[in-house]
């Protein structure tokens, strides 16, 4: 989760909502990372956890993401919830809920519906605080810059 907090922090650079992720493999190897880049790159899909999949894709030559963990700042959005169930990660790690977007247990539980042909494990929660405050110190420097 540190190195997504490392992705997180590079957000800052390009005034991007300041979320990482990383993929990690079975055995411990990084295969991707992303950070939040719809402002640095003008696409609506650019979000820390697509960008840390299509890398970790591209390093193994395939989509199939089988045994990875992903960890992220925070809490999936639906998008991103469904390109984890696409890429058939087996677990997903995130820091902080996100209560108006979150769709692996706030809003929705997409990772774990039946109805899909692919379900991960979610654990919520870690370094939480810390995935938290980037994103209240983002938010309250951007309400501040648009009261002057």
């Amino acid at each position: 989760m540190r190195l997504a907090l490392a992705e997180a922090d590079a957000c800052l650079a390009t005034h991007d909502v300041p979320v990482g992720a990383v993929v990690v493999a079975e055995d411990g190897r990084i295969l991707g990372r992303g950070r939040n880049a719809r402002e640095a790159s003008g696409d609506p899909t650019a979000h820390a956890e697509v960008l840390a999949l299509r890398e970790a894709a591209a390093t193994l030559g395939h989509w199939r993401l089988l045994g990875a963990t992903v960890y992220v700042t925070l809490e999936p959005c639906p998008m991103c919830a469904g390109a984890l169930v696409n890429a058939r990660v087996a677990r997903v790690v995130y820091g902080c809920d996100d209560p108006k977007a979150g769709a692996v247990g706030s809003l929705f539980s997409i990772g774990q519906d039946a109805r899909l042909n692919h379900r991960f494990e979610v654990r919520k929660g870690v370094l939480a605080t810390e995935c938290a405050g980037r994103l209240k110190s983002f938010f309250a420097k951007l309400r501040a810059a648009g009261e002057k």
